[in-house]
């Protein structure tokens, strides 16, 4: 039976998430425009095309994805707070912080985006590899880092050692084994999300479609808290891609990608349904595919597959108009979120 309350709770918490990330948008932009944090573009020299394509976008602001992360941390503290001081209030009830549901998922939003502010600070001051940030070896370490820890919390703290295999059943592979699975699921969610940030709206539109299947899964499973932290990261996220719809205003950044690709899969792993997760993100999954696809046929016979990859800068290379990938992109996004919730629909008797 759904809890009617629990469901109008998460729709006020998506609500109040959209309208205080536009609230407090106009003071982040102008925060980023006046000290010029603005994205520094791959040199003409190692990546030709991709200068070229993208060129208009050099100087647009970057560590939009703040907007995210920030909106969605003060909501869920500020709500504790009045929980803890005025449980009987109205803002008290609405609290979505608890301990076996929604304190991982925060805190790896949080921990995430700073990391990914540090290497968006990096991008801005030409630092690193060729001026783009921290290298891709290091964000697959830290990406690695942060998962390790939510591992042990998931298997030391939470107690899961056994993973949901849809229509069949639960599996007890044991704590190590589950833990290892559990640092893949979050680096590849990572790296996948972080490589669909590359077109105004792409990654924000398509994180919004798989956050919204597992909140409906959780809702399913009645795990309210971790239903409204998914519906408080769309609202954020929707008042994000206002903004970021083409011709953006500002951009993800790492801060963005990477926080929403790390909660994204620690979601994906409260709700024991980590299998449905490459339907659900099957965007992410392509993304990923033909970018490690591009640097293995590079590396080994010293060609291309795609003129540029991923696959989403592939499409603009042949002449497809930025807006047309992204809408098409997200209509793809949110069949297959559609999908993966129907999915878990049937899969519930079984469970």
């Amino acid at each position: 039976m759904v809890d009617a309350f629990a469901i109008t709770k998460i729709l006020i918490l998506g609500t109040a998430s959209f309208l205080i990330a536009i609230a407090w948008t106009p003071a982040l932009t102008h925060f980023l425009y006046k000290y010029r944090l603005g994205k520094t573009i791959r040199s003409a020299v190692t990546a030709p095309m991709f200068a070229k394509l993208h060129a208009k976008k050099a100087g647009v602001p970057t560590m939009g994805g703040a907007l995210v992360w920030g909106t969605v941390g003060v909501l869920a503290f500020v709500l504790a707070g009045f929980a803890y001081w005025m449980p009987q209030s109205a803002l008290g009830e609405l609290s979505f912080l608890s301990r076996s549901q929604t304190w991982l998922p925060i805190a790896a939003l949080i921990a995430a985006g700073v990391i990914g502010l540090a290497d968006d600070f990096m991008n801005v001051l030409k630092i690193g590899p060729h001026g783009g940030g921290i290298h891709i070896r290091h964000r697959l370490f830290l990406y690695a880092l942060v998962a390790a820890v939510g591992a042990w919390w998931f298997t030391m703290k939470l107690g899961f050692d056994a993973l949901h295999v849809p229509f069949i059943g639960d599996l007890v592979v044991g704590p190590i084994p589950y833990a290892l699975f559990f640092i893949a699921v979050i680096v590849s969610t990572s790296f996948s999300v972080n490589q669909t940030d590359g077109l105004d709206g792409l990654a924000g539109g398509t994180v919004a479609s798989a956050f919204g299947a597992y909140s409906l899964i959780a809702v399913m499973q009645g795990r309210y808290d971790l239903a409204a932290f998914c519906a408080v990261v769309m609202g954020a996220l929707f008042a994000f891609l206002w903004f970021n719809i083409y011709p953006a205003r500002f951009i993800m950044g790492d801060t963005g990608a990477m926080s929403l690709g790390v909660t994204l899969g620690v979601v994906a792993m409260l709700t024991n349904q980590p299998l449905l997760l490459p339907l659900i993100g099957f965007v992410f999954v392509i993304e990923m595919v033909t970018t490690i696809l591009q640097i293995l046929s590079k590396k080994l016979f010293g060609k291309k597959i795609f003129r540029i990859a991923p696959i989403h800068h592939h499409f603009e290379a042949i002449g497809w108009p930025e807006p047309k990938v992204v809408m098409r992109f997200w209509v793809i996004s949110w069949i297959t979120a559609v999908l993966g919730v129907l999915l878990a629909i049937l899969d519930v008797p079984v469970r």
